[in-house]
């Protein structure tokens, strides 16, 4: 469920303000601004680049905004003037170099740290009918839409790795734990 985090970078860019978000911040103002949006966590690396490759479409090594519009059509339902607006402002965001790409160090700048109010946001976005619980159905739903090509056995096979309580659900808990398994808490 790891490429769950994909959800989480439209959210995590369109909010971040003003552009180019992290140049102006010490570590020290990054860390209390965590505190407002629960601990902080530095995210594993090596699950960045598969979602960095995911959102590559073309593979160059690079996300354009094409790549960035894609990705907003597939994951909301608006008109095409807004996914042109929306990209062109992550684009803004995230692109600390100027060159008109997200490349992978930016991409990581922008994600250098996650509070636990950001993985929340995710879960409410997974959490398709709002009952606080993510089933086979909710996570199906959502990785349809996404284009992920997965069955809704899968999607129960997803739901029951990360299940601790067995009732076949996932609370906040579970994923929780599960988002920031292989993440590193900053303290």
């Amino acid at each position: 469920m790891s490429k769950l985090r994909l959800l989480d970078f439209q959210y995590n860019l369109s909010r971040k303000q003003p552009a180019r978000p992290f140049k102006w911040l010490s570590a020290k103002d990054r860390q209390i601004s965590g505190l407002l949006g629960g601990p902080l966590y530095e995210p594993s690396r090596e699950e960045m680049k598969r979602v960095f490759k995911k959102i590559d479409g073309d593979g160059d090594g690079r996300i354009s905004q094409g790549d960035l519009r894609r990705l907003l059509i597939i994951t909301t339902l608006g008109t095409s003037e807004d996914v042109d607006v929306k990209a062109n402002k992550m684009l803004q965001a995230a692109d600390m170099d100027g060159d008109g790409f997200i490349g992978f160090k930016d991409f990581m700048e922008v994600h250098k740290t996650v509070s636990t109010s950001e993985i929340r946001a995710a879960f409410q976005y997974l959490d398709v009918d709002g009952d606080g619980r993510i089933g086979a159905d909710d996570l199906h739903r959502v990785m349809s839409s996404l284009g992920e090509r997965c069955t809704f056995a899968d999607c129960r096979r997803m739901v029951r790795s990360v299940d601790k309580s067995g009732d076949g659900l996932v609370d906040m808990d579970d994923f929780m734990a599960m988002m920031t398994a292989t993440m590193v808490p900053l303290v």
